[in-house]
């Protein structure tokens, strides 16, 4: 493959942050990539790395209360890059401890709060009752979203914030309003684990285009034969919630 045409995923704290599959969401990017005819680029920062200069597309995952608690501090050393970046308007993709995160605070169920970086208008509050099983949503950009969901936080978005879907089946951000996840410039932050892009490719495509028009100024998909992914999706909008 032609070095011109490298593209750098970065995974944030996978030793931490990486439970129910999320590093599946870096392999499949990884997949992709090589068919659409770029040569990917893997590189995990964990706490106290160096943060690398050229980036092109960030995928962070899901952790334990304990996770976060770990990576809490470093989060907010690397927030003013994350910040920079996401205005820059370089494609992410975090799923729930990190979408939580990338908000302004998660609150435990016995009042301790993780602070976030604020990239997202949002809040999370533990709930009393953990939000777990199959979950649909439908995306007016990316149709029917499929994965798992298990998370005792309940997320809400501040006004103006767009969610990624409207929850068919499930709780979603809270349980309440039938919303789940978060669109902000080329950010998607999701409860969905599974891992979530093996059976939503047209969202790894997403990330990937963004990130080839925003570095080459141009992106020429190829035809991927996802067959196995569409039969994937076939079973699991069959599973009881």
């Amino acid at each position: 493959m032609n070095d011109q045409k490298k593209i750098t995923v970065l995974q944030l704290y996978p030793r931490d942050m990486n439970i129910y599959g999320d590093w599946g969401n870096t392999l499949v990017l990884k997949r992709r990539l090589q068919w659409h005819g770029y040569e990917p680029h893997l590189i995990e920062y964990n706490p106290g790395d160096a943060f690398p200069d050229d980036v092109d597309i960030i995928v962070g995952g899901g952790g334990q209360d304990s996770g976060q608690d770990i990576i809490q501090q470093d989060l907010l050393s690397i927030s003013p890059r994350l910040h920079d970046l996401a205005e820059a308007d370089v494609p992410m993709l975090m799923i729930c401890g990190l979408y939580q995160l990338f908000g302004k605070f998660f609150k435990t169920q016995d009042g301790h709060v993780i602070e976030g970086i604020g990239l997202l208008d949002i809040e999370t509050h533990a709930g009393p009752e953990r939000l777990a099983g199959n979950i649909i949503t439908e995306s007016h950009d990316f149709g029917t979203i499929i994965g798992y969901e298990n998370h005792s936080g309940q997320t809400f978005l501040g006004k103006g914030l767009k969610p990624l879907g409207t929850v068919k089946r499930g709780a979603g951000n809270n349980g309440q309003d039938a919303t789940e996840g978060v669109r902000y410039r080329n950010i998607i932050a999701t409860y969905l684990h599974g891992s979530l892009l093996p059976k939503n490719p047209a969202i790894a495509d997403f990330l990937i285009e963004k990130a080839a028009m925003r570095k080459y100024g141009e992106f020429t998909p190829t035809v991927i034969d996802d067959r196995f992914a569409s039969l994937a999706r076939e079973v699991a909008l069959k599973r009881p919630r």
